[in-house]
């Protein structure tokens, strides 16, 4: 199980790089560290 869903994430990151410049994988990773920031803001 752990190998099936490890290798739709690899598939995911793969197709984003491919398909979409990794357009998609940057404005999940900005958004991450908004989040962080807040959850540091709350701390």
């Amino acid at each position: 199980m752990a190998l099936i869903f490890g290798g739709v994430i690899v598939a995911a990151i793969a197709g984003d790089l491919l398909l979409n410049d990794g357009a998609a994988m940057l404005f999940l990773l900005v958004k991450f560290a908004d989040m962080i920031e807040w959850l540091a803001f709350w701390r």
